[in-house]
């Protein structure tokens, strides 16, 4: 092959691949003609394949032009990939275009958890009523958590509490009264508080969670009856499910109190008629109290021969629950958002 039938080989070559390479309308066409012509079987790839045919004189002029047109073919390949992706990003760009016209989505507004809406009513009512809001930790010790709340390491009542213990015997507090222990060391009576916070018990099912918010309230002074009270959590249920609703204490036990009661309110589903939620009864548990056991107030350096005092305790959970009318406790755990919002 002579070097004039190969100029005229690679002048024809490139006028058809400038054609064509103009003609490509996408990046895939466009990367299909490359192929075809710089791939191991492509038109520009035996062009430098046939050299080998030529003589030796004619050979460095030949691999010149073909290199020359190479080099031409690719710049045409470049340029027309730029033309591509700028079209292809006008493209995109038209798609997804925004029209400034029309109004926006914005942002929606968020709202407390119902849990925490419930402790912010329960602190509320009770601040009004003149009771201060305590906190303390939630790694406790022995002594804080059941001790000094009268019961001691042998004790029966120990099985109520299904506790977390760490190695070192410290465990997670299974109530807030270590909080009243913790106020009654430091401040000598009038005291009148709450205790509201995060327990922890090994427990889980519909009506239970490891994890539970419980608010607990005492107050110790001269003169505290029972009376007392039964008059306070009265007016403080009332206040909560912002109705007339019936009380009543039932006989129990708490080692740390004495004497002791559960707390029933009349059932706020059926107005003490009867109904599924109250198994018929027209009565619903919320509490457990009592008058605060002497061995306590000793154990904290209180006389009880001067002072008497009440303690109480409620799930905020179980009053979330019965103020908005939820029967899984877990659903407050979920962080499912179609339930959230409906509190919002």
């Amino acid at each position: 092959m002579s070097d004039t039938s190969t100029t005229l080989s690679l002048d024809a070559l490139a006028a058809d691949a400038r054609v064509r390479v103009a003609a490509c309308s996408s990046l895939a066409d466009l990367e299909a003609l490359k192929v075809e012509l710089f791939g191991k079987k492509g038109a520009i790839t035996a062009q430098l394949k046939s050299l080998g045919a030529l003589a030796p004189d004619e050979r460095k002029a030949a691999g010149a032009r073909i290199n020359a047109v190479r080099d031409e073919i690719g710049a045409a390949f470049e340029v027309r990939k730029s033309e591509l992706d700028s079209i292809e990003l006008e493209r995109k760009l038209a798609a997804g275009r925004i029209d400034v016209t029309q109004p926006g989505r914005g942002q929606q507004p968020g709202g407390l958890h119902p849990v925490s809406r419930t402790r912010r009513r329960i602190e509320t009512i009770f601040r009004n009523a003149g009771f201060s809001v305590e906190e303390g930790p939630e790694v406790e010790d022995d002594w804080h958590n059941f001790e000094a709340l009268n019961i001691p390491a042998n004790h029966p009542a120990r099985a109520m509490h299904d506790t977390f213990y760490f190695p070192d015997g410290r465990l997670l507090r299974t109530h807030t009264s270590p909080v009243q222990v913790r106020a009654m060391l430091r401040d000598k009576p009038p005291l009148r508080m709450i205790m509201p916070g995060r327990v922890y018990r090994c427990d889980s099912d519909m009506t239970h969670t490891p994890m539970f918010h419980q608010v607990e309230g005492l107050v110790v002074d001269d003169g505290v009856s029972f009376a007392n009270l039964k008059s306070v959590l009265h007016e403080f249920m009332q206040q909560y499910f912002e109705r007339d609703l019936g009380i009543r204490f039932r006989p129990s036990y708490f080692p740390f109190t004495e004497p002791s009661a559960e707390v029933d309110i009349e059932c706020v589903f059926c107005s003490g008629a009867g109904c599924r939620v109250c198994k018929q009864t027209g009565w619903l548990e919320v509490a457990g109290c009592g008058m605060v056991h002497p061995n306590v107030l000793r154990n904290v350096g209180i006389d009880p021969e001067r002072y008497t005092g009440y303690a109480f305790g409620m799930g905020i959970e179980r009053l979330t629950m019965l103020r908005y009318s939820v029967n899984d406790i877990r659903l407050y755990f979920e962080n499912d958002l179609r339930f959230l919002r409906q509190f919002g």
